[in-house]
Formats: structure tokens, C-alpha cells, sequence
């Protein structure tokens, strides 16, 4: 066994070809290995600087099922178990099997983008691997805090990357009014409400389902309050403070909903306004497979799900001249920015038509006479 030689640097030493920084943390004498004399110098510093914790020698495995199991979030609104089984399925299906060699700290950020490539190789959407960056940058973020690691290495950037073969992800896609029709026409009649309602308000198809009578307000400005959601048959909070938000009704649609809850069986508060067959929450899978497929089949629209109301919806703000800020309040988007990024193919393109600037920019005022010019501001063109 080599032993260790003074270098010119106090409490760095040589050991064969590497360098070794001794230093002392709570009474116990610590030594940390590094390739070179620059790294060993970093790492001195640091240490001068208070960072005296030694490493971790934890595995990424272990410390991954610890972390799963106990895990409550990272903000004042807590941690559902429906998200922890989330959570938990992406770790154990991705994210452990690849770094399982791996202790917690060696992983770098190059590391995690050549999972992101592989998770994308084996036919995962940008969408799924952010369902997977998710936990484990929460992950991290905790083993920062807990001085296991010194950084996140999952804040990588996300890219998108086509490999050979594979198709470019779609767009998001809206009916038209004369598909829309079709559709309508082709559904059930005693499911057409609901499809009507899911295009009027945009609503995710587990926050209409989670709809109940003391979320709809009639009166002279009707309107739905979207507080909760259904996922997974159970009812759970909203996945964001952005997804709280109150979307007015149109008159048809609101007459609709008070002749629906006229008829109702339950008119209780907490009754569900589009009940099951069974007056209990509907099952979206349910209603895919049985009411949904068929009808966008019979269509010619195989391509519709659930979403494509939502983007339906949107479409129909943007032609009726909502601005991105009110079709994100009315979506429940996180950012106005994220709603143009999205929907920016359904707006018009092109800089449109110049007209309206000759009645814009004049000399007339708000009543349409002449503007008097200040005579301080006179001037006299030579």
C-alpha cells in the first residue's frame, strides 16, 4: 500500500497517483480522494470555506426506497399517496434500475441526460420523461438539504429529440365546429351534455367528472367553481393553485345544467352533476371505452380523446378574441406563456391587415373632433 507524502499544500497529500485532503468534522478524522492536484485543492477549499461533512456513501437504490417512503413534499399543501404511488412507479421502473451501480453522489447531470435519451429511445414522450424528472429532482433536492450531495444534477434541460424512425410529436389538435358537430351528433343523446360542457368550459376530464352541485352557481352570472379533481376513483386536491379558478356559463349552458339538476335523482351539494348510471363519480375509463371510442369511430374522428374538448375550447377563445392571460385563467394553466407556446399554431398567422391604423392613430380625438395642439407646442416646419 503506497503511502501518503506531504505536498506543498498543508492537509493535501500524495497517494500513488492520487491526492488525498485530510480534515477533521466532529472530532473524527476524514479524508476524501481526487484525481488531480487542482481537484484536491477545490475540495480544500470548500472545506475551509464550513462544507466539513464527509461524503455519502449511500447507494442511489437505497436511498431512493428510503426517500419514497417517507417523502412529504416540498410546499404547505403536503403530498397525496396518489402521488407517491406516481412517484414511486417512476423511480422503480426508470430512474433505479439505471443508477443502481451508482452511489448517490457520483451522479452528474451528463448522466441523467443519457437516461433522459434512453427513457426517449425506448418510446417515452417528452411529457413521460418529465413524469419521471420530477421525482427525482424532488429527490435530490432533499438529499441537498439533508448535506448527502452538493448538487442537483436533475435540473437538466429536457430536449426533445427525434431518433430515426420515430415520429415528431403532434401538436395539439382541435375540432373544428363542423367535426365538433359531427361528434356531437354522433354521441349518445343522454352523453351529448356532457361533451357540450367539456368544449364550453375546457375542463380536464378528471376535473368535470369531480363536478358537483355545489360547484355550479346560477343565477344572473352562472358560473362553475373547479376546486377538485378525480384521479383514480378517488377524489383528491387540485395538482395546482392555478387549476382553482371559476369559468363563467353561457345562458344555454347554464339552462342545461338547471334543467339537469331539476331532474336529478340526488340534488344533495355534494352529489356529482354528471353522475355514473349508479348516481356515483364517473369512471373516465369507462366512459372512454364505452361512449367516447365508439361515437369518434362512427365519426371518422378515431384520433378525438378526452383533451381534444380542451383544446376545442381554447381554439374557440382565441376566434372570439381572447388574449393567451384569459385563455390561461380560463384553462387553469400555470403561465399565460405556456398557453402561446401551446396553442400558438391555432392563432392566425401572419402580421394580419394594416386597415385598422387609419381610424388607430389620428388626430381626432375620443369624440371624434379635431385634437387642439397646446400652443407651447406649436412649431413652425421650415
Amino acid at each position: 500500500m503506497a503511502a501518503m507524502e506531504k505536498t506543498s499544500t498543508p492537509g493535501i497529500y500524495r497517494k500513488g497517483n492520487r491526492y488525498m485532503v485530510v480534515w477533521r468534522h466532529r472530532g473524527q478524522q476524514h479524508k476524501s480522494s481526487h484525481r488531480t492536484l487542482a481537484e484536491a485543492r477545490e475540495a480544500k477549499g470548500r472545506r475551509a470555506a464550513g462544507d466539513r461533512r464527509p461524503a455519502a456513501r449511500v447507494k442511489f437504490e437505497e436511498f431512493a426506497r428510503q426517500w419514497l417512503d417517507g417523502y412529504q413534499g416540498r410546499t404547505q399543501r403536503g403530498f397525496s399517496e396518489t402521488t407517491r404511488i406516481e412517484y414511486r412507479r417512476a423511480l422503480e421502473q426508470h430512474a433505479i434500475p439505471y443508477f443502481r451501480r451508482y452511489r448517490l453522489d457520483e451522479v452528474e447531470p451528463q448522466d441523467v441526460r443519457r437516461f433522459f435519451a434512453q427513457l426517449e429511445r425506448k418510446g417515452l414522450t417528452a411529457a413521460g420523461v418529465r413524469k419521471v424528472r420530477v421525482p427525482l429532482s424532488a429527490m435530490y433536492a432533499d438529499a441537498i438539504e439533508d448535506g448527502l450531495v452538493r448538487h442537483n444534477p436533475a435540473r437538466v434541460r429536457i430536449k426533445r429529440t427525434t431518433w430515426p424512425g420515430e415520429e415528431v410529436e403532434a401538436k395539439p389538435k382541435a375540432l373544428t365546429r363542423k367535426e365538433l358537430g359531427i361528434l356531437l351528433g354522433a354521441l349518445p343523446e343522454q352523453w351529448r351534455p356532457f361533451f357540450e360542457f367539456l368544449a364550453h368550459t375546457g375542463l380536464r376530464i378528471s376535473e368535470a367528472i369531480a363536478l358537483t352541485w355545489a360547484d355550479v352557481e346560477f343565477g344572473k352570472r352562472p358560473v362553475i367553481h373547479v376546486r377538485t379533481q378525480v384521479y383514480r376513483g378517488a377524489r383528491k386536491r387540485l395538482k395546482s393553485e392555478h387549476s382553482r379558478r371559476t369559468i363563467p356559463l353561457s345562458p344555454g349552458m347554464a339552462r342545461a345544467l338547471w334543467q339537469a339538476h331539476g331532474a336529478a335523482q340526488d340534488r344533495s351539494e355534494g352529489a356529482p352533476v354528471f353522475p355514473s348510471s349508479t348516481g356515483s363519480v364517473l369512471s373516465s375509463s369507462n366512459l372512454r371505452n364505452r361512449v367516447l371510442v365508439p361515437a369518434a369511430k362512427a365519426a371518422g374522428l378515431e384520433w378525438v380523446g378526452f383533451h381534444a374538448f380542451r383544446h376545442t375550447c381554447a381554439s374557440l377563445l382565441f376566434e372570439a378574441g381572447r388574449n393567451p392571460k384569459q385563455v390561461q385563467a380560463w384553462l387553469g394553466h400555470h403561465d399565460p406563456g405556456f398557453t402561446l407556446a401551446t396553442y400558438v399554431h391555432l392563432m392566425d398567422e401572419g402580421v394580419g391587415d394594416a386597415a385598422f391604423f387609419d381610424a388607430a392613430v389620428t388626430r381626432e380625438g375620443g369624440d371624434g373632433q379635431p385634437a387642439t395642439i397646446p400652443e407651447a407646442l406649436e412649431v413652425e416646419v421650415v
